[in-house]
């Protein structure tokens, strides 16, 4: 799909920018695919406030019983009713909240109908958060057919913002820096496909790993979450076994994709061990083909630390250029963890001088 409106779609990183300078006033509708990860929001305003409490809501799990009950005061000759609302929304720690109303699109509309003042005004029933409190919801993306529900008197009170999909080599980004198997990572830069969206295939048949809602047989399939708990199971190969882990992959990411990833797990008794480019580089096993030699890459980048990198720039000098490119222009992103091991090498920075034809442009 590609039009206007999708030119503007946006990252996590940059709706978090968006929640923590505006939140306060404003809520941030967060629209995104499946599994993409919105729910990681909290944790990334949790780490930029830590001065603010971390609330989170799931409104596919409450009903409207569930955000406040009366309690009766008495005024007088006469009683009056007041309504204590639930400890989920914070407003009884009178101190800055961080609330993220996740599924609210899956709502029921009388949950709904009660957020919306929250969300709009700040304000539930009698009570006033925090005036330094700040609040977004999440929802999928209504084409995707599993629920969510809008309505335009609530879209009208918030902003929306439409999340776009990962490529694979934004999500092997991802990845290096969060202990994923080598074995998912290189199956990502293999099968980029994996990151496509629904949206941009027409016939499901054109792409057997993702979710398309014109195929509802499809219940397993990759996403970055299923991604991410695949890695998991990937990392106990050994206790499952690999017929265990092939069914649990299969149940996980799809049939078509569990079994293109176990071949790449396999692939793994074929790779040198960290250990070995640690202690031995100049003897420590060289792939040959360019699929495992990335999952060896891709594997040093997760270990790196200051006694790996000068043997592994040794181990460096014994593989082609391109693959030698494919981990300089890794470890240079800004976002990789362990750059400032790899930067302050003195061999990495001798491999640059003497290869700086191949990054001109970048070097510039």
């Amino acid at each position: 799909m590609s039009n206007t409106k999708t030119l503007y779609d946006q990252t996590l990183e940059s709706a978090t920018t968006f929640i923590a300078e505006l939140g306060t006033y404003l809520t941030a509708l967060i629209i995104g695919y499946m599994g993409q990860g919105k729910t990681a929001l909290l944790n990334n305003l949790a780490t930029r406030f830590p001065e603010h409490t971390a609330l989170y809501l799931d409104c596919t799990a409450i009903g409207i019983g569930d955000l406040s009950i009366p309690y009766f005061q008495t005024m007088g000759e006469n009683g009056c009713v007041t309504m204590l609302p639930n400890e989920m929304l914070g407003i009884h720690l009178n101190k800055p909240c961080i609330i993220m109303v996740d599924e609210f699109g899956k709502a029921d509309p009388s949950v709904k109908k009660a957020l919306l003042r929250l969300m709009h005004e700040r304000t539930f029933g009698s009570y006033t958060l925090h005036p330094d409190s700040r609040i977004f919801a999440t929802t999928n993306k209504a084409s995707e057919g599993v629920g969510d529900v809008l309505q335009a008197h609530a879209c009208n009170r918030v902003v929306q913002i439409h999340l776009r999909k990962y490529s694979a080599l934004e999500q092997i980004e991802y990845g290096v820096n969060n202990n994923w198997h080598p074995a998912v990572l290189g199956f990502m830069k293999e099968f980029p496909q994996i990151m496509d969206s629904f949206e941009d295939i027409k016939d499901p048949a054109d792409n057997p790993y993702i979710h398309h809602p014109r195929d509802p047989s499809r219940t397993a399939f990759v996403t970055n979450r299923s991604l991410e708990n695949a890695s998991k199971m990937c990392w106990k190969r050994d206790q499952l076994g690999d017929d265990l882990l092939t069914a649990a992959l299969m149940g996980t990411i799809g049939d078509r994709g569990g079994l293109d990833l176990m071949s790449f797990i396999k692939m793994v008794d074929q790779l040198p061990t960290t250990e070995s480019i640690r202690n031995t580089p100049e003897t420590a096993i060289v792939p040959t083909s360019a699929s495992a030699m990335c999952m060896v890459i891709y594997k040093i980048m997760g270990a790196m630390d200051n006694k790996l990198i000068t043997p592994w720039m040794e181990y460096m000098e014994r593989i082609d250029k391109e693959a030698q490119g494919l981990f300089v222009n890794g470890v240079r992103t800004t976002n990789y963890k362990h750059r400032a091991i790899v930067m302050n090498d003195g061999k990495f920075g001798a491999w640059c001088r003497n290869n700086g034809h191949m990054f001109a442009d970048d070097l510039k």
